[in-house]
């Protein structure tokens, strides 16, 4: 764990190579993230079934089930429900997250073992979402005010173009110094991100497979794959199905819903 003056040296360091970075860069690296941003607005709400694998650097895995339900906020970030489904030692765990502009993101975790709902606090959002390789952070919902961004270059991936962005999180509590995200230049889609740790080094690569269009407007990766560089293992999330239109409500993501989530 990091004590605050090493998170606020590692903050401020990144922040001043945003700022010195080129003008036009940084204000390109911001309207590409605003389109970014505008093309995924306007969903309402969703529910999807997905499979998570777990796999250790052997390459043995585990597979769980699990539903997430969304809810847009117009005025704020996005809510999220995710309950588990399979196996039986998950069976009934839930995760609800309250993502936020500017105020710190809200999360809590339910787990049946133990029959209490647990606040993830803010220090501990860069830790394991469920023995994972997404970190609690990952969980949350696209914010611009979140990051500095930076435009660095165009990049051929996947057989398109991309825009190739620096994300420098403002969150002094982030698990990362810098994000590097490659967005297809056709639709504004995440294909690649680069997460680098607190030392700078390459920490993850989440790549993304298979979108498909909802909505006529709305992309969806069906594939997601978050590998760790640094202890060989990785986690694929697997989307089964997605609707949208739902008719959810702000209520079904309160906070004392976690415990009757079914």
């Amino acid at each position: 764990m990091y004590k605050p003056l090493c998170r606020t040296t590692v903050l401020l360091c990144g922040l001043l190579l945003a700022a010195a970075a080129p003008a036009d860069d940084v204000a390109k690296g911001l309207q590409i993230a605003q389109e970014q941003k505008a093309r995924d607005t306007g969903w309402g709400d969703s529910e999807s079934e997905l499979i998570m694998v777990l796999r250790n650097a052997a390459g043995q895995q585990t597979e769980r089930r699990m539903r997430t339900l969304a809810f847009e906020m117009p005025d704020d970030g996005d809510k999220a429900l995710t309950i588990f489904d399979e196996p039986r030692d998950v069976r009934g765990s839930a995760f609800l997250t309250h993502s936020h502009p500017t105020a710190e993101d809200d999360q809590w975790l339910y787990l049946p073992s133990l029959r209490r709902t647990r606040r993830i606090a803010t220090r501990n959002k860069s830790g394991p979402f469920m023995a994972s390789e997404f970190a609690y952070e990952d969980m949350t919902s696209f914010e611009l005010e979140k990051f500095a961004f930076r435009y660095l270059r165009d990049e051929n991936c996947n057989d398109q173009l991309c825009f190739v962005l620096e994300q420098t999180p403002t969150d002094s509590f982030s698990g990362y110094s810098t994000t590097h995200v490659w967005l297809d230049q056709q639709h504004y889609r995440v294909q690649k991100v680069d997460y680098y740790d607190r030392k700078n080094s390459l920490l993850k690569t989440l790549t993304m497979h298979d979108y498909q269009q909802y909505l006529d407007k709305y992309w969806r990766p069906h594939k997601m794959t978050m590998h760790n560089h640094q202890t060989g293992k990785s986690t694929d999330l697997l989307l089964q199905s997605i609707r949208f239109g739902t008719g959810r409500t702000e209520a079904d993501f309160d906070v004392n819903a976690l415990e009757r989530a079914r």
